[in-house]
C-alpha cells in the first residue's frame, strides 16, 4: 500500500479523453511478484522518460524495488540488510531526473532505514539522527530532487514523527511544524514523491495533540506555514493532508470533514483554495476524493472511493474538468479498484490496481 495510508493509519486534455478508453491503459507485473492477496506490483511513480518505479511483494510477503523502462524491461533490486521475512524488504518511492532513486527498507528486526540508489545501482543507506531502533520505528525516505536532496520523516523511540532533509553531502536537518503533537502517533511528516521540489521547498502534514491533521509548506529559509483547508474537520483523524508541491508552488491535497468524508483541494501560490469532489465519490465516512499526483501543468490524478468502498481513478485537468477511469481487471469489491499515484508532464499516469483476489498490478495510462 502507499505511504499515505501508513501516515493517515503539453497534452492534458488529450490524456483525459484517452484514459476513458481501456486500450490506453497497460497493466504489468514485476518479475517475481506474488499472486496472493496483499501481494503483487505497486507502481509508485513515472518520470519524463516513462521510467516507472515502485516495489513488488513476492509470494513470501517480502518487498523488492523495481524500475521499469519505457520498453517494458525491468530492473529489480534489494538493499543489503533488508529483511527477508513477510512485511520486510525494500520499498522505492521517488526518482530524480538523473536516475537516482530513494526509498526505505525494513530490516530483519522490523526497523526502517533510508537509502539512495544511484543511476548506476550503487546504494547508500542512512538513518536520520534521533530515529528509533525498535520494530516499527526508524527512517522513511520519500522524496529526492535534482540536487540529490532527500526529504522524509522518522519515528523516534516514543513513536513521535519528525521530518528531515538530507543533503547530497549527507548532512541532515530535522524539523518539526509548529503545533505538531509530541505524543505517540503524532508529529510531522512529509508528502511522498512530489513533497520536495527542485528549489528545496518541502510540504507535508503534521498531527497535533488532538490527533487532527494540518498541512504545511516549509520554505527554503526554514519558515513553515500551516495549511488548513476550509471545511476541514477538527476532530481526531480529521483535518488537512498535503500531497506535494510543483515548481510553481501549486499544492494539491485532501481534507477530511467533520463527518469523516474526504475531499480534494488545490491551493494556489497566493494561498487561495479550490476544493473539488469527483462525481460518484461516496459521502460516508472513509469515502470521497483522494488526489495523489500533480504535474507542472497543474493536472491532478488520484482516486475516489465510491459508496461501495471501491476505488476508481480520476484525472482533473488544469481547467477543473474531471475524467474518471478504471484499470482493466481492477476488482469491484470493497478495498479493491484503481489507485493512480503520479502523472508526468507528458500526461502519462501510473499507479496500481487491486483485482478481485486482492492482488496488485501496476498500470500506466498513456495519451
Amino acid at each position: 500500500m502507499n505511504r499515505k495510508q501508513l501516515w493517515m493509519t503539453v497534452g492534458v486534455v488529450l490524456v483525459a479523453c484517452s484514459l476513458a478508453a481501456a486500450e490506453r491503459i497497460t497493466t504489468f507485473n514485476a518479475p517475481g511478484a506474488g499472486t496472493g492477496a496483499g501481494q503483487g506490483t505497486f507502481a509508485q511513480g513515472i518520470d519524463a522518460l516513462m521510467t516507472i518505479y515502485g516495489y513488488y511483494i513476492d509470494a513470501s510477503g517480502v518487498a523488492h524495488g523495481f524500475l521499469r523502462a519505457n520498453n517494458g524491461s525491468f530492473t529489480t533490486f534489494e538493499v543489503s540488510g533488508a529483511g527477508t521475512a513477510s512485511g520486510q524488504g525494500t520499498f522505492a518511492f521517488s526518482l530524480d531526473p538523473t536516475g537516482a532513486l530513494t526509498g526505505d527498507y525494513i530490516d530483519g528486526s522490523g526497523v526502517l532505514h533510508g537509502y539512495i540508489r544511484s543511476d548506476r545501482g550503487n546504494i547508500t543507506t542512512f538513518d536520520a539522527p534521533g530515529a528509533g531502533t525498535s520494530s516499527g520505528e526508524g527512517t522513511l525516505a520519500l522524496n529526492i530532487n535534482f540536487e540529490g536532496t532527500v526529504a522524509g520523516y522518522f519515528s523516534d523511540v516514543n513513536n513521535v514523527f519528525h521530518a528531515y532533509l538530507r543533503g547530497r553531502n549527507g548532512d541532515v536537518t530535522v524539523f518539526n511544524a509548529p503545533g505538531a503533537g509530541t505524543g505517540s502517533g503524532q508529529g510531522t511528516g512529509t508528502a511522498e514523491d512530489i513533497g520536495l521540489n527542485l528549489e528545496g521547498v518541502v510540504t507535508g502534514a503534521y498531527i497535533d495533540s488532538n490527533n487532527t491533521l494540518h498541512g504545511y509548506v516549509r520554505a527554503t529559509d526554514g519558515t513553515i506555514t500551516s495549511i488548513d483547508a476550509p471545511g476541514a474537520g477538527t476532530g481526531p483523524g480529521q483535518g488537512t493532508d498535503v500531497d506535494g508541491i510543483n515548481l510553481l508552488g501549486v499544492i494539491p491535497g485532501i481534507y477530511v470533514d467533520s463527518n469523516g468524508v474526504t475531499h480534494g483541494f488545490v491551493r494556489a501560490p497566493n494561498g487561495t483554495f479550490t476544493d473539488f469532489d469527483v462525481p460518484g465519490a461516496g459521502t460516508s465516512p472513509g469515502q470521497g476524493t483522494v488526489p495523489q499526483g500533480l504535474n507542472l501543468e497543474g493536472a491532478i490524478t488520484g482516486s475516489y472511493i465510491d459508496a461501495s468502498n471501491v476505488d476508481h481513478g480520476f484525472l482533473r485537468d488544469p481547467r477543473g474538468t474531471i475524467t474518471t477511469f478504471d484499470a482493466p481487471g481492477a476488482g469491484t469489491g470493497a478495498g479493491q479498484g484503481t489507485f493512480p499515484l503520479l502523472n508526468n508532464l507528458e500526461g502519462s499516469i501510473t499507479g496500481y490496481d487491486i483485482d478481485g483476489n486482492g492482488v496488485a498490478h501496476g498500470f500506466v495510462g498513456t495519451p
